[in-house]
Formats: structure tokens, C-alpha cells, sequence
């Protein structure tokens, strides 16, 4: 795969400055993002009298 340069490529310097560095760095930190878990249901909403027919999948 070699490309012939032409000495007279006007694309050339664009082309170095733009591929020339590396992106800046993204830290960890930034790439998480922390929220309240749900509020957790009471012991008395857990059971109900149907927890049966829940279970089951309506058999």
C-alpha cells in the first residue's frame, strides 16, 4: 500500500496537524454516572395474597 506523494499536495499539512496528536484523555471518573437506587419496598408490599398466582405465572 504505498501511496505516491506529490511534492505539490496542498492536503498534506492539513492532513499532518489534524492525525498528528492523540485525542485528549477522557478519566474514569467521567465516564460513570451514580444515582439514587430505586427506594426499596416495604417487607408488608413484598407478600401479597396473590404471591401465588404471581409465581406461577397465572397457572
Amino acid at each position: 500500500m504505498d501511496q505516491i506523494r506529490e511534492p505539490g499536495n496542498e492536503a498534506e499539512p492539513r492532513r499532518r496537524t489534524r492525525f498528528s496528536h492523540l485525542p485528549d484523555r477522557i478519566r474514569i471518573e467521567d465516564t460513570v454516572e451514580e444515582r439514587p437506587a430505586a427506594p426499596r419496598a416495604s417487607a408488608d408490599a413484598a407478600v401479597t395474597p396473590d404471591w401465588w398466582l404471581i409465581r406461577m405465572g397465572g397457572v
